[in-house]
């Protein structure tokens, strides 16, 4: 089987796809897989550390305030699909079939491959469909989702199936014992892991090392380790040194993490955006969260995927505007001392969880293979 799968700008759009790829190699070793993505997206970091060919198309997303920049991103979703370079790697790769999981990375790619009659499928794993997928859902032979309510924001006649999200190797694959050995972290520390997205949050990121130096660095059975986000790096490194904290051994910040299902095993509490894909995985490992959704994201959807959640009292949502204050603080403190509560909201994510979501999306695969492979006998 020859897979190409688009989608970037964000590693919540290539997450998913990494996951896809690795779902295929478990079910089909011999696959060939190969990426297509943008060249300043996170995919050029992320891809090829997973040892997959990426190639590249010319596209760009769309700024929500009027500026200059949406005539050329208008022109490249008008061209992209028709270049040259689009059609060069679908000639050249000959793909059995062409998977995108959004962003406007994938838009060339697939308009290009549903035209040239090659069998597609895209994957929105939040509730409200973003842009690309609503312009490509007349045009791809199916559209995977991991909430059911998402089809009632599509107008299509093509087949709209709930598959779940589907969630990269390792996640559910190790316990929390292990993992916390794997990292050296004992029994008796309560284990704070904390990110705001693969590119950073500058408001997260002052909050959560405000509360280091108010709190954490006074309590040492606490390990926070804090993701900044590499676009915030500089400004949250110098933050954190101007504070002292470089002093504390149980206050680590990084740019970035890479064996994060291996860190989120670890966890006693997970603070991060509500991202569908995230919450999937605090799902599928009965992870305490504190979600603080992102206020900048198209229709609000994180809100009301934290929201979901928190609903059913398995997180706490904090919003973006209330972190100038000691919110953040206290409920740390409150979870970290609370540990009943702690245990609620462990037990309640947990009903989230849907841990058979990549074997549907093989089955959908082998499905759509399968047909082109009929139609053409």
């Amino acid at each position: 089987m020859r897979v190409l799968l688009t989608g970037g700008g964000s590693a919540g759009h290539i997450n998913p796809a990494l996951a896809i790829a690795h779902t295929i190699q478990q079910n089909d070793p011999h696959a060939v897989i190969e990426f297509v993505g943008i060249k300043n997206g996170k995919e050029t970091e992320l891809v090829p550390r997973e040892g997959y060919p990426l190639h590249f198309v010319e596209s760009q997303g769309f700024r929500r305030s009027f500026s200059l920049s949406n005539l050329r991103s208008a022109w490249l979703a008008l061209t992209s699909p028709y270049s040259k370079k689009t059609k060069k790697i679908l000639k050249d790769f000959q793909p059995d079939i062409v998977i995108g999981t959004g962003g406007f990375a994938c838009w060339p790619l697939m308009a290009a491959a549903a035209r040239m009659g090659i069998p597609t499928a895209v994957h929105e794993s939040n509730s409200l469909p973003g842009l690309t997928i609503r312009l490509l859902q007349n045009k791809v032979d199916c559209i995977w989702t991991n909430f059911e309510s998402t089809a009632n924001h599509l107008k299509t006649k093509r087949p709209i199936l709930k598959v779940g999200n589907p969630l990269r190797g390792g996640f559910g694959g190790i316990s929390k014992a292990e993992a916390r050995r794997a990292l050296g972290i004992s029994a008796e520390q309560c284990f704070i892991l904390s990110f705001g997205g693969s590119l950073g949050a500058e408001e997260i990121n002052r909050a959560v090392i405000r509360t280091m130096a108010e709190y954490t660095c006074k309590h040492p059975r606490i390990l926070h380790l804090h993701a900044t986000g590499k676009r915030d790096a500089q400004e949250a490194e110098a933050l954190y040194r101007e504070k002292g904290l470089q002093n504390y051994e149980n206050c680590v910040i990084t740019d970035y993490i890479h064996d994060m299902s291996l860190r989120m095993a670890a966890a006693d509490l997970v603070i991060s955006r509500a991202g569908a894909v995230t919450l999937s995985e605090l799902a599928l490992l009965g992870k305490a969260a504190i979600l603080i959704p992102s206020p900048y994201v198209a229709e609000n959807h994180q809100y009301l995927n934290a929201k979901t959640i928190a609903d059913a009292n398995a997180a706490v949502l904090i919003e973006e505007s209330t972190l100038v204050g000691n919110a953040l603080q206290e409920v740390i403190r409150e979870l970290v001392d609370g540990t009943e509560k702690r245990k609620a909201l462990e037990e309640n994510i947990r009903a989230f969880a849907d841990p058979k979501a990549n074997q549907r999306i093989w089955e959908e695969i082998l499905r759509l293979t399968e047909a082109k492979t009929k139609k053409t006998k």
